[in-house]
């Protein structure tokens, strides 16, 4: 499977998109504010990765307003709140066959960039 989990707003993930030329890979684009991730997306995400909080974002503007960073969250409480609120999942996903890049640190980009499809 290739495919892309991101915001449509969000200009680093246009930029990463732009820039790997993934649209031009034959990938499957998922918006996630007009598509919500199912739970079976997230739960395939995680066997992927090895585990939620890999895939939750901490620099999502909810994070702090909800208190969530003095708080000791669980597995649980990451598959929770990334299906409760789209911001939580790390952006952009991109998965392909069974790698997956999830966020838009460098090191994650450049891993991107020397997988022989992408």
């Amino acid at each position: 499977m290739k495919k892309v989990y991101f915001l449509s707003t969000c200009s680093t993930c246009q930029k990463i998109i732009r820039e790997t030329g993934l649209e031009k890979k034959g990938f499957i684009f998922q918006n996630i504010k007009v598509e919500n991730i199912s739970p079976e997306q997230l739960d395939e995400m995680k066997d992927l990765v090895g585990s939620y909080e890999a895939l939750f974002s901490r620099k999502s503007l909810k994070y702090r307003s909800m208190g969530l960073k003095d708080v000791k969250l669980t597995e649980k409480d990451y598959r929770r709140l990334i299906l409760q609120e789209y911001t939580f999942l790390k952006r952009p996903v991109v998965i392909l066959g069974k790698k997956i890049f999830a966020g838009s640190e460098k090191k994650t980009v450049e891993l991107m960039w020397k997988c022989a499809d992408v």
